[in-house]
């Protein structure tokens, strides 16, 4: 064996729980991540269906996910099983991502970090701040990695504006709008129908742009919510030293056929930058007369939330970019807003309890 060789990191094991859209869009972030030299290999799955177990999952999602109609994976060298307990026993398994319904994530995280795994767990981590809670206290316990799995973060049209924010390059942010529009989900409808298992859109949709207004600018003062929990506009206050104007509107309501879309604007004090999903990976930038496309790497935040995780395990380090503390104060201000949606009054925010 050559030195090369033998300094090479072992491969990370991974084992995905669930085969869904999520799940089909793990399994081919991680193909691509090994192929960018973050040595990993898939050798679990589990799922009830068995279709998905032969590596045969149906099409569905909003965006592009790098898998097709082809096998996602081939069933005589990936082990599947029926039982998340037997994909967790799995010796081979170091990392695990949760992709199943969300009333399921915290159970099966908390046992994933049992089990001595690194986890990555789908968005949004739970119903409630009080559950997310429970897995963050297990994971400032546990040997593993846990990792939610805040896709945004990781988008580099929004990275790009975070380092922005957060450089003053631009001066302070006078306002932020972000907007995140689709129809409602065509696939796993049983699940999605059902508002005490998702959350609406509040939850399943609008989770990524509260959590990236909070990257940016920390927890606001007070929430304002107008709509349902299918479609609604929050306006986020913050003091004197945060941003005077923050807009969030997040919805799944349009009609079948209107295409998914994530976008901002945000204006700062020398320049604007806006972007839309519909109008490919590059962020615009108005500054002192002039609009320009500005060039952000081509891939997406499925990819960088992966290839992250795996480059932190693989170098040893546990700085994550996500943590679940992170989920839980998010949640709490997406509790605030569904108060405000019901009363129909303005919710104050005070610091969530630890």
């Amino acid at each position: 064996m050559s030195d090369a060789a033998a300094r090479a990191p072992r491969p990370v094991g991974v084992g995905v729980l669930g085969l869904g859209f999520m799940g089909r869009t793990h399994v081919a972030a991680y193909r691509r991540a090994a192929a960018a030299s973050l040595p990993n290999r898939l050798v679990a799955v589990c799922d009830p269906d068995p279709a998905r177990r032969e590596g045969r999952p149906a099409a569905g999602g909003n965006l592009r996910t790098g898998a097709s109609g082809e096998r996602l994976f081939d069933p005589r060298t990936v082990r599947a099983c029926a039982d998340p307990a037997e994909l967790l026993a799995d010796p081979d398994v170091d990392l695990v991502s949760v992709c199943t319904p969300t009333d399921t994530h915290v159970e099966l995280a908390v046992a994933a970090l049992a089990s001595g795994k690194h986890v990555l767990v789908e968005k949004p981590v739970a119903l409630t701040a009080r559950a997310a809670r429970r897995l963050a206290a297990a994971a400032a316990d546990a040997p593993g990695l846990c990792m939610p799995a805040l896709c945004v973060r990781f988008w580099p049209a929004w990275t790009w504006l975070r380092e922005r924010v957060r450089s003053g390059d631009l001066g302070p942010v006078r306002s932020a709008t972000f907007r995140r529009l689709a129809a409602p989900p065509a696939w796993s409808p049983d699940f999605y129908r059902d508002p005490a298992r998702t959350g609406g859109a509040l939850f399943d949709l609008h989770v990524h742009d509260a959590d990236f207004a909070r990257w940016c600018f920390g927890d606001p003062t007070e929430v304002t919510a107008a709509g349902s929990i299918d479609h609604l506009t929050a306006l986020w206050r913050y003091g004197p030293d945060g941003p005077p104007h923050v807009a969030l509107e997040g919805g799944w309501d349009l009609s079948p056929g209107a295409p998914f879309r994530m976008e901002y604007t945000v204006v700062f004090e020398r320049g604007t930058a806006d972007h839309s999903s519909a109008a490919g990976p590059n962020p615009w930038l108005a500054r002192d007369g002039r609009r320009k496309r500005v060039r952000v790497p081509d891939h997406d935040g499925y990819d960088g939330e992966i290839r992250h995780l795996l480059d932190t395990i693989l170098h040893g380090r546990r700085d994550l970019t996500a943590t679940v503390a992170d989920a839980v104060g998010h949640l709490h201000l997406i509790e605030a807003e569904r108060e405000s949606l019901a009363t129909a009054a303005p919710v104050r925010v005070t610091p969530p309890p630890t």
